[in-house]
């Protein structure tokens, strides 16, 4: 009697189970994504190292620079152009390469290694989709390393236009003539769609089929995801007498240059009037990339669900 007069006085509010917060998927993605970042300063870590160890040489070669003016003035406009704007975009090459093997190696571990560590069974613990986590991770290198390599690259650029000025201040040669001729407006515009498109888009096949690769191997992740591909190019060799998808894998780790630029373009060259962003769009090498993209992460997905630690 006693006991059902409690639970008759008891307040409704009481009584009442208290549900916990539904997060967002949006914030999910950004907490995940957040991780990944903290987790793997390599991100950030190797290209700014290119780039400080850029920075040095650079220092040390700008001893010669007013010489290196004078000779390139005495050139006809195009040759001058080339031969003032070369160590810009090679700073630019030498952080996207970096950058890349980033990418690459990253995704090699992105699942095998949570397996591995076994840190695995507490992130999966936490009210976070397997879609969530392989999408989080497969947008490093699509998304966060291009931004990285555009923003590292345009502040590597502009140090280097800095010195190059101060070096040139009362030298004789005029300093305006080195900031028209290296126009870094135009260049980082260039770069941002170069990263975007090749290292975004154009190279998403790539970081799939890695991601892929690293859910489901055990152990040696690296000759896993090179192997298959190998085979099926001597296989080809030998039965066809044709290396059709060797070329293709070229074509692709390549970049697809003619898809973006017009032939024997930079990509970081100013003009921008060889950018055929039409053509890229629309080629179907892009789209059919992204398919089997989409194929490869769906994949991961599944086999991160049902993948114990290693």
């Amino acid at each position: 009697m006693n006991t059902q007069s409690n639970a008759i006085r008891e307040s409704p509010t009481e009584s009442q189970v208290i549900a916990p917060a539904v997060i967002p998927a949006s914030r999910r993605m950004y907490w995940s994504v957040r991780r990944e970042l903290w987790e793997s300063r390599s991100i950030y870590l190797a290209p700014l190292a290119v780039a400080a160890l850029f920075l040095f040489g650079f220092l040390i070669s700008i001893i010669h620079l007013r010489e290196k003016m004078r000779a390139a003035l005495a050139l006809d406009p195009m040759r001058q152009h080339e031969l003032i704007k070369q160590p810009y975009d090679l700073a630019a090459v030498l952080i996207m390469a970096a950058t890349f093997v980033v990418g690459v190696f990253y995704c090699l571990d992105a699942l095998h290694g949570e397996r591995r560590d076994r840190s695995i069974l507490f992130w999966k613990s936490l009210p976070v989709s397997d879609l969530t986590t392989v999408l989080s991770k497969a947008s490093i290198p699509l998304v966060v390393l291009p931004l990285v390599t555009f923003a590292i690259t345009v502040a590597t650029q502009f140090i280097m236009l800095l010195l190059s000025s101060a070096v040139l201040l009362g030298s004789g040669v005029s300093v305006p003539t080195l900031w028209t001729q290296v126009s870094l407006f135009q260049m980082s515009l260039m770069l941002l769609y170069h990263l975007l498109a090749i290292h975004g888009l154009w190279y998403a096949p790539i970081y799939g089929w890695l991601l892929l690769v690293s859910a489901w191997a055990r152990r040696a992740v690296f000759l896993w995801a090179a192997l298959p591909l190998l085979a099926i190019g001597i296989v080809e060799k030998i039965a066809f007498n044709t290396s059709h998808f060797g070329s293709m894998l070229g074509h692709r780790i390549g970049g697809g240059p003619e898809a973006v630029t017009a032939p024997g373009a930079f990509p970081m060259d100013p003009p921008m009037t060889h950018l055929t962003p039409g053509n890229f769009l629309f080629s179907p090498g892009l789209w059919i990339g992204l398919a089997i993209t989409a194929a490869f992460l769906g994949a991961a997905v599944r086999l991160r669900r049902y993948r114990e630690p290693i």
